[in-house]
């Protein structure tokens, strides 16, 4: 899947391992660019961080990368597919993502909002929705009982029937991330899961990160807190005022002077 604009003379390598390939992604906004010349390869079952100061690009590149923006230059691969940058196709091809803001239905309980993603991999069409037929019935009850089972797998089980905006801080951004997870993405991208969160809830989300992970999912993960993300990722990317200062393991980034 993907999103962008093709460039001539960017061509995205091909050898099987990489779920999503970013090349040459620039992003302007006038005479602003916001994210120039990134690169950025994530291979299946991989966790890749993204660091950098605040303004550095990295929720515009997030955005480049799930179709909210269209790319002034670059190309975006996909699992193989390049798509127009749409959101809905993005999520139907299998990335998902959550927001630095939290973007919960407030008066809708856990289990609605956690369903309300699940809805793109529902075929019930309009009429079908409205006649509320048998298949309206079938389709509404396997959506409910996934619901169920992703909020169990988030430790927000017991939450189901509380409004969203009744459950604490850190439950908000595990609710988000089984929204997300509802979906059925092959890659999910988080922006900054951790904000706000106290040091139990932070090691929380490390926890939940990893089993995600081990579930298969590739995940790329937008933070500022440096220990929980060289605890977590497999390679980290430093953007600094829209560019790439430097990519590797966490290890490397560490110990380079531009790193530090």
């Amino acid at each position: 899947m993907t999103t962008t604009v093709d460039v001539p003379g960017v061509s995205a390598p091909d050898d099987g391992s990489a779920i999503l390939v970013a090349e040459d992604v620039t992003m302007r906004f006038g005479g602003l660019v916001a994210v120039d010349s990134v690169d950025l390869r994530v291979n299946e079952g991989e966790i890749m961080g993204l660091i950098g100061p605040n303004g550095a690009g990295k929720t515009t590149f997030f955005n480049c990368l799930t179709g909210l923006y269209l790319p002034t230059s670059g190309r975006v691969v996909f699992n193989g597919a390049v798509l127009p940058p749409k959101p809905r196709k993005v999520v139907i091809a299998g990335m998902a993502r959550t927001f630095q803001n939290i973007r919960l239905f407030a008066n809708m309980t856990a289990v609605e909002n956690v369903m309300v993603g699940r809805y793109c991999r529902t075929n019930t069409g309009p009429l079908t929705s409205i006649l509320r037929g048998p298949k309206f019935h079938r389709d509404e009850k396997a959506t409910a009982a996934r619901a169920h089972e992703l909020l169990d797998f988030v430790g927000l089980g017991s939450t189901a029937d509380s409004l969203a905006r009744h459950l604490a801080y850190g439950d908000q951004r595990r609710l988000e991330i089984a929204r997300a997870l509802a979906t059925n993405p092959k890659l999910l991208l988080l922006d900054e899961p951790t904000a706000g969160m106290n040091p139990q809830e932070t090691r929380q989300a490390e926890e939940l990160i990893f089993k995600i992970r081990d579930e298969g999912l590739a995940v790329v993960v937008i933070e500022h807190d440096m220990r929980f993300i060289f605890n977590l990722c497999d390679r980290v990317l430093c953007l600094v005022q829209g560019r790439a200062l430097i990519e590797g393991t966490p290890g490397e980034v560490q110990s380079d002077p531009r790193g530090i």
